[in-house]
């Protein structure tokens, strides 16, 4: 390992993460029972710019009166560039009370832009006394926050994840799509001819690239990875294909954009027992291995070493948080989706 430690983001359950409008008092309060592992309260993109002070108002209003049970409870701001923002932050924050977890930060191309809100929360914090220190999660969808996501993810110790926004981030890189996720069918590969002259055409995804480079610089730093949104709701066997793809790059959870699609991300983003049960054999197998004094060993005709186990612990130490998780939420009476 290099001498260099990441230090790791506050370990939370994040498989699926619910957006809500905070233009909608009704959906928040339906999602404050949702079960979802995370709840997001929306005073950007799922807001009118006639709405948005209401909206406000709306968000501070359910976060002292709703019970969000296990919910760890996110707020999108709207972005640096609005005059929305700074107000945003200043009320959350000044009359919200201590519910809210973490703020959300849209379309981040800088690492300045996540200074700056650093600079008010902790100013806030220190004047109002706050005792939960704010999390920091931050939407990578655009070119420039995707040539900079580096930089990006170590730019502040309050980050804990990264989200692709992959509406926006087609807007920016001009890409040929007018789709939320998903593949497309232009983004395929044709075969050369066979012997009988048939070709057969494959389905590429189109946002591999992307995610995979999102998802090293939010490791490398400690965050968590989460995939965005899925815009067509009725397709369930779509969403559950992107998350699945997502989570074997690296991710931990999804957007949900509707609340029949956090049980899909859940089922997505929970380790298989099978794979589970297996980590936990490699453990038990390397170490009675280790007491022998051999540094390898042999499992199911397959072999494992070092490496294997660190494989084995991830996998093992996220089946653990989310059972965790289970447990909180049914001791707050909500009830885990999953």
């Amino acid at each position: 390992m290099s001498f260099t430690l990441v230090r790791r983001a506050v370990p939370r359950v994040n498989r699926s993460e619910l957006a809500v409008p905070g233009s909608q008092p009704k959906m928040m309060e339906k999602a404050a029972q949702s079960g979802a592992d995370v709840v997001f309260l929306d005073l950007e993109d799922s807001v009118a710019p006639d709405d948005k002070v209401q909206a406000r108002a709306n968000i501070i209003k359910a976060l002292n009166e709703h019970d969000f049970g296990a919910s760890v409870v996110s707020v999108r701001i709207n972005g640096l560039d609005t005059h929305y923002m700074y107000r945003d932050v200043i009320d959350l924050l000044e009359q919200a009370g201590e519910r809210i977890d973490l703020i959300m930060i849209p379309k981040v191309g800088t690492p300045a832009d996540v200074y700056a809100v650093d600079m008010m929360v902790t100013q806030i914090e220190e004047a109002k006394g706050r005792k939960k220190k704010i999390g920091f999660e931050l939407i990578i969808e655009t070119a420039l926050g995707m040539q900079n996501v580096e930089a990006i993810a170590a730019a502040s110790p309050r980050n804990e994840s990264l989200h692709f926004g992959v509406a926006d981030y087609a807007a920016s890189t001009n890409a040929r799509t007018t789709v939320i996720g998903g593949p497309n069918p232009d983004y395929v590969v044709l075969t050369d001819k066979d012997s009988d002259g048939n070709r057969q055409v494959h389905w590429g995804d189109m946002w591999h690239y992307a995610i995979a480079r999102m998802v090293v610089a939010a490791r490398a730093n400690g965050l968590r990875p989460i995939d965005g949104p899925f815009g067509d709701i009725g397709d369930k066997d779509g969403y559950l294909a992107q998350a699945r793809r997502a989570a074997v790059l690296g991710c931990e959870g999804k957007w949900a954009i509707h609340p029949s699609q956090i049980e899909l991300a859940n089922e997505a983003f929970n380790p298989p027992a099978k794979e589970v049960d297996r980590a936990k054999r490699i453990l038990a197998a390397m170490k009675e291995a280790q007491a022998q004094g051999r540094g390898a060993v042999t499992l199911d005709g397959r072999m494992i070493d070092a490496a294997s186990v660190r494989q084995a612990e991830v996998m093992v130490a996220k089946a653990k948080l989310i059972a965790g998780g289970k447990s909180k939420a049914k001791a707050s009476g909500r009830g885990a989706r999953a």
